[in-house]
């Protein structure tokens, strides 16, 4: 990763935590993955080759520029989905600074993902509303490709509304799984090839 990227996601690290800190609000707050979650990610972009990779929950772009950096190396693209119009403003104005190809898409994911095509993307990373999660569960399962990994944030920091979603995909056909301590808590759900 070039050192001006770097320092820029020093500086986002730093504001989103201060953010968080000054707003009680949860539509206030960046809500951005931990420091060492964006290596995490980016390494397993990295190391499965990843190119067509979805993020749900862009919030100000802090872990999309970490995964569209990693997205650099293997000659993919981030597609990342916000509800919110502010937040996605501040996104675009920190991919154009970070020097990042986003396809960025204002909308609610509920309307979004139905429409897609099957095997669309071989990863997911989800960092959004996780009451949400096991009603994508279906629609996830059809666009992650064979030998696609999902990756859900905060399965540790918010275990319990994260249960019902891991005891789905763990119990799921086809699927492996494993949490990773990293951050607040990463659960992988790896579709067999």
């Amino acid at each position: 990763m070039q050192a001006f990227r770097k320092d820029l996601l020093t500086e986002l690290a730093t504001f989103g935590r201060e953010n968080d800190q000054a707003h009680t609000a949860r539509e206030a707050k960046m809500l951005n993955i931990t420091p060492d979650t964006g290596p995490f990610l980016a390494l397993l972009v990295k190391t499965g080759r990843y190119s067509r990779i979805l993020e749900i929950g862009t919030s100000n772009g802090y872990s999309t520029i970490w995964l569209a950096d990693a997205a650099r190396q293997t000659g993919g693209r981030v597609t990342t989905l916000e509800r919110s119009a502010a937040k996605a403003a501040l996104a675009q104005a920190n991919f154009e600074r970070a020097q990042v190809e986003v396809e960025l898409v204002v909308t609610d994911a509920d309307e979004w993902l139905p429409a897609q095509p099957d095997a669309a993307f071989d990863f997911i990373f989800l960092d959004s509303d996780r009451g949400q999660y096991t009603d994508w569960w279906p629609v996830l399962q059809r666009l992650l490709m064979p030998g696609g990994l999902i990756v859900a944030d905060n399965a540790v920091s918010h275990a319990a509304e994260m249960q019902a979603f891991i005891g789905l995909t763990a119990s799921a056909p086809g699927f492996d799984t494993a949490l990773v301590p990293v951050g607040n808590g990463e659960w992988l759900v790896h579709k067999e090839a």
